[in-house]
């Protein structure tokens, strides 16, 4: 059974096991390096400063975590966040992202947050490197394609876009 609860600083090595190979073997992230355990940590601590930072918790263990962050730093942006998750790479297609998903939807709307955005890369043709998973995932939770920026990101000697998708959670009166 999958439970969901607020991450905390002491998770950062478990959550970091699962973004690993996240950042060596795939275009999903840009980031070229994995980050050290203590940056790694210093993230999850800025994280939970101001926005909700879950993990999924199967048999005792941490398998896939999710994130908002800020959109842009405005005033006029503060009802708009930056979605982010990540599930071990074995542990896909569980619904574990579903799941974390509506968890963290669910606690962005108690903020009074009303668009959710989420920046994913994107190729034409799927590689070794890249797949529409995670498009794909977003679109079935409701999340709508609303941008597309052409080579953006440079990895694995190969340019890739970057799409952005949103969903918007409130009314904006």
């Amino acid at each position: 059974m999958i439970t969901v609860r607020t991450a905390s600083p002491e998770d950062a090595s478990e959550i970091l096991d699962i973004y690993a190979p996240y950042v060596e073997n795939t275009a999903i992230t840009f980031e070229y390096d994995v980050p050290d355990l203590n940056e790694f940590r210093q993230r999850i601590v800025n994280t939970l400063k101001k926005y909700p930072y879950i993990v999924a918790v199967e048999d005792g263990k941490i398998v896939g975590y999710a994130y908002a962050g800020t959109f842009k730093a405005r005033a006029a942006y503060d009802r708009s966040v930056e979605t982010s998750i990540y599930i071990k790479t074995d542990e896909r297609g569980k619904g574990i992202g579903k799941t974390l998903y509506n968890e963290l939807e669910s606690r962005l709307k108690e903020q009074g947050i009303l668009n959710l955005n989420a920046c994913i890369s994107w190729i034409d043709t799927p590689d070794e490197y890249l797949t529409h998973q995670s498009p794909e995932f977003h679109a079935r939770l409701g999340y709508t394609r609303c941008a597309h920026f052409h080579k953006c990101g440079y990895k694995f000697g190969k340019w890739f876009d970057m799409i952005w998708m949103e969903k918007m959670i409130g009314e904006h009166v």
